[in-house]
C-alpha cells in the first residue's frame, strides 16, 4: 500500500449486454490471464440458465443474490500493546460488493457441477435463497464480529 496517496479509482465500463457496472465489476474477478470473452460468455450463460430455470429478470436476480452475500460488518487485526485483537469494524459499500462477488466466484470455482456456467448460475440461485457456500462465508463472517464485540472500543 502506498504511503504517499490514495490509489486512484478506476471507473469500469457497463457491460455489454445488459448495461450493468456490478456485472462487469463479476466478469472482470472472473477472467483468467485476460480472456475476458470467455469470462463474459461464462457469466452471460450462467444468466440465461437462471432466465431459464426461474423466468425471472436475471440481472434483477445477480443482484438481490448479491445483496444477500454482501458483509455489514468484519473483523480486522488491531495490534494493541503486545497483543493482537480482532476488532469487529463496518464494511464500505465498495469493499461489501468485492467480497460478494470474490466470495461468490471463490464458492462457484469449488462446486462440483460439470461446467463453470452451471456452477455459478447454481451458486447465484442459493445465494439468493440464502443457502450455499457464499452465503454460509457471509454468515461465518457475521458470528466471528459478534464473538469479537467485546473489542469494538479499539477501533479508532
Amino acid at each position: 500500500m502506498s504511503r504517499r496517496r490514495a490509489a486512484i479509482k478506476r471507473e469500469v465500463l457497463p457491460d455489454a449486454r445488459y448495461g450493468d457496472l456490478v456485472l462487469t465489476k463479476l466478469i472482470n474477478t472472473m477472467m483468467y490471464s485476460g480472456k475476458k470473452s470467455a469470462a463474459e460468455a461464462i457469466v452471460y450463460d450462467a444468466l440465461d440458465i437462471i432466465k431459464k430455470k426461474t423466468s425471472a429478470d436475471p440481472v434483477q436476480f445477480f443482484h438481490e443474490a448479491l445483496n444477500n452475500i454482501k458483509p455489514s460488518v468484519e473483523v480486522r487485526s488491531r495490534r494493541v500493546g503486545g497483543a493482537t485483537y480482532q476488532v469487529p469494524t463496518e464494511v464500505r459499500h465498495e469493499r461489501q460488493q468485492a467480497l460478494a462477488i470474490r466470495w461468490l466466484i471463490e464458492a462457484a470455482r469449488s462446486r462440483k457441477e460439470k461446467t463453470m456456467r452451471e456452477r455459478i448460475a447454481n451458486e447465484m440461485m442459493d445465494a439468493k435463497s440464502g443457502r450455499g457456500i457464499a452465503a454460509t462465508k457471509r454468515e461465518n463472517t457475521h458470528k466471528m464480529a459478534e464473538a469479537n464485540k467485546a473489542f469494538s472500543h479499539f477501533r479508532w
